[in-house]
Parts: C-alpha cells; structure tokens; sequence
C-alpha cells in the first residue's frame, strides 16, 4: 500500500495569501491546485505549478463551484449536469495549460468543496464530474472518498480512482 501526502493549495487570489504552500509542497507528495473559479488564479496557479515541479509534487485539479465568496463551500442548487460536466472540464484544462507553461503535467481531479460534498451522495452530479474527467484526459486518477457515488460513477466511466481518508477527521 501506497500513502500519499496531499494538500489543497494554489488558493492565495493576487495579493491575497492564503497558506504557506512553499513549506507544504515540501512535506506533500501530491497537491491539488484551486483553478480559479472557488479559489486562486491564473498566477497563483503557475506559481503553484512551478512549486511542485521543482519538488517533484505532482498535482492535480481542484475543481469547485463558481464561488469565490464562499470559497466554494456552498452548493449551486438547480445546476445541471451539462453545467458541472462544463464547469469541471473548463477547470481542468486551465490547470493542464498553466502546468504546460511551468513545464508540469496533470495526474488528478479531486473535487473542492460542496462540488465533493454533493457529488459524494448525488448520482448525477458524480457522473458530470468523471464524465468531465474521461472527456478531457481519461488517464487522470479520480480522487474519491471510498463509499459514495464519485466512486460509482468513477468506475462507471472507467477511470483510474484514488481513495482518500482525511487524517484529521
């Protein structure tokens, strides 16, 4: 069995620090990088990018729900699946170009947030999710918590699934 270290980061917003992520990209052997619609942006998410490729961290995806008030904390009721499907692959393919300009590659999605929340009990919103994974790279790992529909529709749509735990809960 393999234990990997991760951390959310890249969720500072231009002059707004949020976290060290220079001293957790040290400890962590993967990250997953806010795509800029519930945290960070596009700088934030290069610096990010550059961190981890000058550690050898990978990273990954963290989609959410548009939100940067709520940091991506609160569901979108009434959203439809075409829109999560949109929503996640629109985020994951900002992270796979930012990553290109750092010279950075993608390995994973791991939604953020109540886009994790809702997807872990709502059929239809897991499926947009890993329908948008296997539509833009089906080789990305899906990162789920074990037991709950991400994992139904991760393996429904055949992609590789990582299973996490949260140490700290």
């Amino acid at each position: 069995m393999n234990v990997d270290l991760n951390s959310d980061l890249g969720e500072s917003f231009g002059p707004w620090q949020m976290g060290n992520d220079a001293a957790m990209i040290e400890l962590a052997t993967s990250v997953n990088v806010a795509c800029g619609l519930h945290a960070g942006d596009s700088d934030i998410m290069l610096k990010t990018a550059q961190l981890a490729k000058a550690q050898g961290t990978s990273i990954g995806a963290h989609p959410g729900f548009r939100d940067l008030h709520g940091f991506g904390r609160r569901p979108v009721p009434g959203i439809t699946a075409s829109e999560i499907e949109t929503l996640v692959a629109y985020q994951i393919g900002a992270l796979q170009a930012v990553a290109a300009l750092a010279g950075h590659k993608v390995t994973h999605v791991k939604a953020h947030g109540a886009l994790s929340n809702v997807g872990c009990v709502d059929d239809m919103t897991a499926r947009a999710i890993a329908a948008a994974i296997k539509a833009v790279d089906p080789k990305l790992y899906f990162v789920v918590l074990p037991n709950t529909a991400l994992v139904r529709a991760g393996e429904a749509a055949g992609l590789n699934l990582i299973y996490e735990v949260f140490a700290d809960r």
